[in-house]
């Protein structure tokens, strides 16, 4: 079968406007090809919403093409380039191991990026092998996924594909492509490797072409780059209250890994938190805790003060009007993000309205979590079933006083308990991806056992449903003695 009609029958339309940007923003070259591509996980209700062909995708030519050893017809592939604070420290950065097959235009009429993980060296490689393992491509896909039913903005996972192929990192492990659809891969890093090594025209195009992508309105305010950088403000504040609404920890948010769509993008060294405690941290390179939960609010405004630096030369052109400018902006970004938060916090309890009090009453819950290390989870799980077991907590005096404080308020509610208790339920979820349950997921897979993969996504799929099928997965693991420690996979 041609590309030509191969891509027809997959359903590929692509339509790609990011590769008319400034070439100082990209390298256009194609993935190098695998020895022997093997689908080896696909999501086939995703494929339809992108207006594709499952069958085709799955078939041996569509394997090809999902692990880069084929290029669909309208594709233009290409390795984004980008910079990034990396813990603090500014690099050169850009795709050393991805490459942008295109945009897809979808039946709703979406423009979507479609992007190979593991496809291959760049020029941005960096002395890597441009290759990934099938463990972290497979975490992606569990993760994102999760993420996604969650209802927290997120990149998607299309499907992974097994490359015949070792890679080598401390051990030989097999090699592995994950398809990744977003909104976009523009980063915050993209505007700070716009801002160093371009010019102003460059800065302005990437710009321009962010507001006409993901924030439309805002391209016709009287000044658009400030309208920019407020809607970005915005919706980093949103997503990383619903991140901490269910205890996720990103565990690596450089500037690289923000993206300017508002989405959650990179999933390497992220977990969902146990026992609650603000200091968690999971991954192995954050010894310092810099990316810790508790963090997350303060590292997400420290990224958007980055973007702010970048768009300077586009707020003014005088430089310290721009910096007051920025400066006015940037520092609503907390009172923005505790809006989000509380907000989210208050459902969680089941309150529709707002009283004072309901921080300090949130406030006072989570202190009580931290002193008696009670499960994040299962705690609001447990407050929506009415079904004070399994945590020490619930036996303290304190909690019967605290739990007396709520009830208070909820009574003062305008809405009923039904409603309070409905709120709870759409805000709390049943399960998440438990730390253990993913580990033995991609151990199976790993042995060519997907089926324990397969049966945890079905849980995770409607995390709000409380079915009975759901109940093992949210048990918590036996205790190792050893604290849970996640890896980048580069």
């Amino acid at each position: 079968m041609t590309d030509i009609a191969f891509t027809a029958k997959a359903g590929w339309k692509f339509d790609n406007s990011y590769a008319q940007l400034p070439q100082l923003l990209f390298t256009r070259l194609d993935p190098t090809p695998v020895r022997k591509p093997q689908l080896a996980v696909l999501n086939a209700p995703l494929a339809a919403a992108l207006g594709l062909d499952a069958e085709a995708l799955a078939s041996p030519a569509g394997a090809a093409v999902l692990a880069g050893s084929r290029v669909p017809e309208g594709a233009e592939p290409l390795a984004q380039a980008y910079a990034g604070h990396q813990f603090g420290y500014f690099n050169k950065l850009g795709d050393g191991r991805a490459l942008l097959l295109g945009e897809q235009l979808t039946p709703a009429g979406e423009r979507l990026d479609i992007q190979l993980k593991g496809s291959g060296r760049t020029p941005y490689s960096r002395g890597g092998d441009g290759r990934a393992a099938l463990g972290p491509m497979l975490r992606e896909y569990i993760i994102s996924e999760a993420m996604h039913a969650l209802g927290i903005p997120t990149t998607r996972s299309l499907a992974v594909t097994t490359t015949g192929e070792p890679v080598y990192r401390e051990v030989e492990l097999p090699g592995a492509v994950l398809t990744r659809v977003a909104a976009s891969h523009v980063r915050v890093g993209t505007f700070q490797y716009a801002a160093q090594w371009g010019g102003v025209e460059e800065l302005r195009a990437l710009a321009d072409y962010t507001l006409q992508r993901h924030y439309p309105a805002c391209a016709s305010a009287e000044h658009r780059y400030l309208a920019l950088l407020e809607a970005v403000m915005q919706r980093q504040a949103a997503l990383i209250a619903q991140w901490m609404q269910v205890g996720f920890i990103h565990g690596v948010m450089n500037t690289d890994n923000m993206a300017l769509s508002g989405e959650t993008i990179d999933y390497g060294p992220c977990a969902f938190m146990d026992a609650y405690d603000p200091e968690t941290v999971f991954s192995s390179i954050d010894r310092q805790g810099r990316y810790a939960y508790g963090n997350q609010p303060y590292i997400a405004a420290w990224n958007v003060a980055r973007l702010a630096e970048a768009l300077l030369p586009l707020l003014d052109e005088d430089r310290e009007a721009a910096l007051q400018l920025a400066q006015e902006k940037i520092e609503r970004f907390g009172a923005i993000y505790q809006g989000y938060w509380l907000s989210g916090m208050r459902a969680k309890l089941g309150l529709h309205g707002a009283e004072d009090e309901d921080e300090a009453l949130v406030g006072e819950l989570l202190e009580l979590m931290r002193q008696y290390r009670a499960d994040y989870t299962n705690t609001f799980r447990a407050l929506t079933l009415d079904r004070l077991t399994g945590e020490l907590l619930f036996e303290t005096p304190a909690f019967v006083q605290w739990r007396e404080r709520w009830t208070s308020r909820l009574e003062r509610e305008q809405t009923t308990r039904e409603a309070a208790e409905a709120l709870m339920r759409s805000s709390n979820p049943a399960v998440i991806p438990r730390n253990h349950r993913v580990e033995a997921a991609l151990e199976a897979a790993e042995q060519d056992d997907y089926s324990v993969m397969d049966k945890l996504l079905a849980a995770l799929a409607q995390p709000f449903a409380y079915t009975p099928e759901q109940e093992a997965y949210a048990e918590l693991p036996l205790s190792s003695g050893r604290p849970y420690r996640t890896y980048c996979g580069t």
